[in-house]
């Protein structure tokens, strides 16, 4: 799937994660994090958000996530969502998503 522009997914609520999606400037996935929570699960957020854009079939983009202490399915779902608006794709396809190989 194609990063055509930016998008924002989620929130700075206590439990969730905001996922801001660029397009990225070379062949590859970058991820910046800012977790509350980094120290212990720092690892293990950047590994559900990468898996998940693999997943998604994304192969380049600049991600930035501000984590307060989110799920695993809450990160994935908050990706999902920000990764189907920046390459502006109206509908999502659910059997096709990987939701449970994360």
């Amino acid at each position: 799937m194609e990063i055509k522009k930016t998008a924002i997914a989620g929130s700075l609520e206590s439990s969730d994660i905001m996922i801001t999606i660029n397009p990225g400037s070379n062949q590859n996935i970058s991820i910046h994090l800012d977790s509350t929570v980094e120290k212990q699960f720092g690892r293990r957020i950047r590994e559900v958000i990468e898996k998940t854009l693999n997943n998604l079939g994304v192969t380049s983009a600049e991600v930035e996530a501000v984590d307060k202490g989110a799920l695993d399915c809450t990160i994935q779902a908050r990706t999902i969502v920000a990764v189907h608006r920046a390459a502006e794709e109206a509908s999502y396809n659910w059997k096709e998503i990987d939701l449970w190989n994360v």
